[in-house]
């Protein structure tokens, strides 16, 4: 992790409590303070925040990220180091429920400009297998909540149920609910950085349109499939296939390290056989023992589908667009896409 603030020796030898008490109040004031570069420090927690956080924030952020590529992101554990900067940056951007270190580590951090994607957008409960049935209500929420978008954030927290118990963290799967986060990072950006606020306000608008022509592509390449069943290692597509109408079958649940039960092994064979399911998907940051068993037994591929948790040099795409639209097309090779 890069150091992103150097002391200068002098300063500190000479004034260690007025050095202590500038760094104190860094995490505190209204408007986030920036290293001699002029740039805002924005530590994302993992991959998907990341992605937005460069993008929305280009040329005016330094970005790090607490989660290394390869890593996974659910059994992240932070260092003293880590930890210890983490309360040294300006600007904080995270999404509750997927790394129950991180979030406590950025509860007692002090930052003030500190963002959960979770609260700019509408969790829902997902279990193993996600039907087709609910998107209607999401996509009503979904413009209800683009409409309502310019409220401060403080009036957006009532969208966010993170603290539900159930609650499927994993909404940068669905474009449109990405979008959804998009603009509000950049609101929060614009806040706490005044100076670039059209900058950010630009490039939030770039993003959202390049998400919504990723939703155009998901919706016309899985408008007409032979099958809407795919089963998956990891139970992370539910607001994915929610959106685009599909059912996901999750060999384990949201929790990726979770054990399937034999009896839950017995009724993907039994889902696969009636709904016509050709290819279990697993992923890269996980192992892929059971997918590949299950698919043995029931005599059916196996590829990856990707749950955008970090890119590594496996990811079959180079950016989050990228990972994307290979997972649509896996989708489209799996479902029967005409």
């Amino acid at each position: 992790m890069n150091v992103r603030r150097l002391i200068p020796t002098v300063a500190v030898a000479s004034a260690t409590v007025l050095g202590l008490t500038a760094l104190s109040a860094c995490s505190s004031s209204s408007a986030a303070d920036k290293d001699g570069d002029g740039k805002l420090n924005v530590t994302a927690s993992f991959y998907p925040m990341q992605y937005l956080a460069q993008e929305i924030g280009g040329e005016h952020v330094s970005v790090d990220t607490l989660t290394k590529p390869g890593v996974e992101p659910h059994d992240l554990e932070l260092s003293p180091r880590q930890t210890a900067e983490l309360g040294e940056s300006d600007f904080i951007l995270y999404l509750k429920g997927i790394q129950p270190a991180v979030d406590d580590a950025i509860g007692q951090s002090g930052v003030k400009n500190t963002v959960d994607a979770a609260k700019l957008t509408k969790l829902e409960e997902h279990g193993t297998g996600v039907g087709h049935d609910h998107g209607h209500e999401d996509e009503e929420h979904s413009e209800k909540h683009s409409e309502e978008h310019s409220d401060e954030h403080s009036e957006e927290e009532e969208h966010g149920h993170e603290g539900e118990a159930g609650a499927d963290p994993h909404i940068w799967l669905d474009p449109v609910k990405y979008a959804e986060v998009a603009e509000g990072v950049g609101k929060a950006m614009e806040k706490a950085d005044p100076d670039h606020a059209a900058a950010y306000e630009k490039n939030t608008k770039a993003l959202v349109k390049k998400l919504d022509a990723l939703n155009t592509k998901f919706e016309g390449g899985l408008k007409n499939t032979k099958t809407k069943t795919f089963i998956t290692t990891h139970s992370a597509f539910g607001y994915l296939a929610e959106r685009y109408g599909l059912d996901q079958e999750g060999i384990a649940g949201i929790d990726p390290e979770s054990d399937p039960s034999p009896a839950r092994i017995k009724e993907l064979q039994d889902i696969a056989k009636k709904d016509d399911v050709s290819t279990v998907f697993f992923e890269t940051l996980a192992s892929d023992k059971t997918a590949k068993t299950l698919a043995s037994d029931a005599n059916l591929k196996t590829d990856v589908l990707d749950p955008l948790e970090g890119i590594t040099d496996k990811s079959k795409g180079d950016d989050y667009i990228g990972v994307m639209e290979s997972n649509l097309a896996a989708l489209q090779k799996a479902l029967g896409a005409k």
